[in-house]
């Protein structure tokens, strides 16, 4: 019986989308997401998203954690967090999403960030434990001079229209400076 098990786990692995393997242990998604990795934790179950959002490779959702070290009060001890995330909601590449948090509409997670708090409508955060940078709407009005209406192209398109871009059309960050 554990090698048909095997099996089965390795079919799937391979052969089903992020989102199937999602659906099939418990995670209620709902409609037009993108999964570039396996997010969920060991209670899939607890993890709730919602339409059109993005969730990139490398990031992780908990559901529990820390419980071990307090069975030695308690054999018995564990706790739980939901994970509820909203809709239009793009989480960047190693973010880890905490036990308990609740994402809102229309949220952009910056890369590597660690949400340890829930998060309202329309912003983006980022940082290690997450923070408010900007709204959503602030966003877009500074970073709309760098789009480049390449969206759909294929992969060679995009690249040509790139290639031919001026500096200016890049983001570019601030220098830190040395104190």
């Amino acid at each position: 019986m554990n090698i048909i098990r095997k099996i089965i786990h390795l079919y799937q692995r391979h052969f089903l989308s992020f989102e199937q393997q999602a659906r099939k242990a418990g995670v209620i998604i709902g409609k037009g997401n993108q999964f570039l990795s396996n997010f969920w934790s060991s209670e899939p179950y607890l993890i709730e998203i919602g339409d059109d959002c993005q969730i990139t490779a490398g990031v992780k959702f908990f559901t529990h954690g820390g419980a071990k070290v307090a069975r030695i009060i308690d054999p018995t001890f564990d706790c739980f967090g939901k994970v509820k995330i909203g809709n239009n909601v793009y989480i960047g590449t190693n973010s880890l999403i905490m036990p308990g948090v609740t994402v809102g509409n229309n949220v952009l997670i910056a890369a590597g960030s660690v949400v340890t708090h829930s998060v309202p409508d329309n912003v983006v955060i980022g940082g290690n434990p997450a923070h408010i940078i900007c709204s959503f709407e602030d966003y877009y009005k500074k970073n709309k001079l760098y789009n480049t209406g390449t969206k759909g192209l294929s992969s060679e398109a995009k690249m040509q229209v790139l290639l031919r871009l001026e500096d200016i059309k890049f983001i570019k960050k601030k220098m830190l400076n040395f104190k």
